[in-house]
């Protein structure tokens, strides 16, 4: 079998793409004036900041006042959850709701707050990773400060029905954040028609550099400055901003959902030849929702085979993968998500999480299924854990 490169780990970052790169250039090199200077330099370079934040505004179907650029989606979490907690707690809105599947961007920020005498309630999933409206809406109380709830789970992919989500909080007065790290790109958004208040994105998930994200905040929500200092972003963020890469996300942005529809199209092709592909393999069951997934997102699991080991024997096929969040895979415990579904601990540990882009080849979907079986084959012929297992024992 001859030896290929497939990137199948989209989920955890993509590369930078051409116009993108071919956008940030300028600003790079001859471009390099500071925004907050009078002069024509400095004019040039906030200029081409307002003309993303317009492209960036139009694509989430909201105004270019409402878009703030950040560091990214998890610092766009922290803010949105941390400044509307602190900002409503002087009122006695001391409650948050998530879930328990949540970007640990989310639920370590609200165990932060827990510290700090704020009470949060996490909605259980079912066995698909879905939660219920009803638990939903049962749960929120006149204290509620916040609902935060991811648009498509980052691990298993599953969609929440995000503009029912929005209708529940609209009309019991709380307000909604959601995290679209995953959602963005991927699914057609527009934050007014699905009555989001805030909405987190990250620039390196839709082909944009790391380090640049973005947190859309609607009008009339006033959340406390993030860092004090200068007047950059409304006086809300103070520093002065990553020129290139915020003209990068704009373009990103604008590119990523120019053609939804053609990329679910074409990539749902390939994730179900992917899936119906690998759950041919003995005692594998596939992670999350089988239709309410976003379409590059794959999730198994394989009993018997450890998860490292997986990813460790694909790499060296040259198979890029991951087994879980890109942001805690160096950790041996089993990922959250897939205990909250209801795995036991050694079913959870064998997880694969194989994400495709628009990018991916069937040539590449080929490659992933020929070698995955051997893969799999080869490291439970070394495990007594799969001769147990196939005993039942």
């Amino acid at each position: 079998m001859e030896k290929r490169f497939v990137y199948a780990d989209n989920s955890a970052t993509t590369k930078i793409s051409k116009s993108v790169l071919d956008a940030m250039m300028p600003y790079l090199t001859e471009a390099y004036g500071n925004p907050s200077s009078i002069y024509k330099l400095g004019r040039d370079s906030k200029r081409a900041i307002e003309n993303a934040r317009e492209k960036c505004a139009a694509a989430l179907g909201c105004t270019p006042s409402e878009i703030y650029f950040t560091g990214g989606g998890s610092e766009s979490d922290n803010w949105a959850v941390t400044g509307t907690a602190r900002k409503l707690a002087a009122s006695g809105k001391k409650h948050i709701i998530t879930t328990a599947v949540e970007h640990h961007a989310i639920l370590h920020t609200c165990a932060a707050l827990e510290k700090e005498g704020f009470e949060v309630t996490y909605l259980p999933v079912d066995s698909e990773g879905k939660i219920s409206l009803t638990e939903l809406e049962n749960a929120i109380r006149p204290d509620t400060a916040l609902v935060s709830i991811m648009y498509a789970n980052n691990e298993i992919g599953v969609i929440n029905p995000i503009s029912e989500i929005g209708k529940i909080c609209r009309k019991k007065g709380v307000l909604f954040h959601t995290d679209a790290v995953q959602a963005v790109g991927n699914v057609p958004i527009n934050v007014v028609e699905q009555s989001i208040d805030m909405l987190s994105l990250s620039g390196h998930k839709i082909h944009a550099q790391k380090g640049v994200g973005i947190l859309y905040i609607r009008k009339g929500v006033n959340l406390p400055n993030l860092i004090n200092g200068g007047g950059q972003e409304r006086s809300k963020r103070a520093g002065t901003e990553n020129v290139p890469a915020i003209v990068g996300l704009g373009v990103a942005l604008e590119n990523a959902v120019s053609d939804i529809p053609g990329k679910i199209e074409k990539v749902s092709k390939m994730r179900d030849k992917l899936i119906d592909g690998l759950l041919k393999i003995e005692r594998t069951r596939l992670n999350g929702s089988r239709t309410d997934r976003l379409c590059g997102n794959v999730n198994i699991s394989v009993e018997g085979v450890e998860g490292e080991s997986l990813l460790l024997s694909l790499d060296l096929k040259g198979i890029c993968a991951s087994s879980g969040s890109a942001c805690t895979s160096g950790s041996l415990d089993p990922s959250h998500v897939l205990l909250a579904l209801g795995l036991p601990h050694e079913v959870a540990h064998g997880s694969l999480r194989l994400s495709i882009s628009d990018e991916t080849t069937d040539e590449d979907i080929d490659y992933i299924l020929e070698v995955v079986p051997e893969v799999v084959e080869r490291l439970r012929a070394m495990s007594p854990l799969w001769e147990r297992i196939k005993k039942g024992e």
